[in-house]
């Protein structure tokens, strides 16, 4: 009887502790891949992407968050097997996004130009002119002002408004797939 108790309780262990990790890997981080081409050259489609779910969200950070946009029939199609377990039809879209301006910051965008708090921002990263004016606006409260860094074909807070933080998934950290390119995004 006690082999059968010890081995009972090594049972329970090994659960207890992957029942821990996983509750811990799914409270703290995400993953997400990439399905558009809005942030190329930054990312491209089917990057796998590694996200911190809690924490500072800083101007310049990449994020995935929650649109207004929902995932159509054609969307679902295209979808692999496991994403579609994942993932039901008519259900909102996540979309990953370069965070330009924060709460309390300006935005501004003329003539391809985009300032915030009134300066220029220096954009490396941009892949093609930016498109679409803003006129001066305050970011609000628990709201943030996102843009593709591909700016011809980003459907972003220029069309959708600003972003509000309840909406935020995470923070991407770094890439995991594909493994020619494992490592940090700027």
């Amino acid at each position: 009887m006690g082999k059968l108790k010890k081995e009972l309780f090594e049972w329970l262990q090994a659960i207890l502790t992957t029942v821990v990790v996983f509750l811990v890997l799914n409270i703290f981080f995400a993953t997400t891949t990439v399905y558009s081409t809005s942030m190329f050259p930054t990312l491209v489609e089917k990057d796998m992407l590694f996200m911190l779910k809690v924490g500072e969200i800083e101007n310049g950070d990449i994020v995935s968050f929650k649109s207004q946009l929902t995932l159509t029939e054609a969307d679902y199609e295209g979808l692999n097997v496991l994403q579609k377990l994942l993932h039901k039809e008519g259900e909102r879209k996540n979309l990953i996004k370069r965070v330009i301006a924060g709460p309390g910051d300006s935005i501004e965008i003329t003539s391809g130009v985009v300032k915030v708090n009134g300066e220029t921002l220096e954009e490396p990263y941009v892949n093609s002119e930016t498109t679409k004016d803003v006129p001066y606006q305050v970011v609000p409260e628990n709201s943030y002002f996102m843009m593709g860094d591909n700016r011809m074909v980003s459907y972003d807070s220029r069309d959708l408004g600003f972003v509000v933080e309840s909406d935020i998934i995470g923070k991407v950290l770094f890439r995991f797939m594909p493994i020619q390119k494992i490592g940090t995004v700027n």
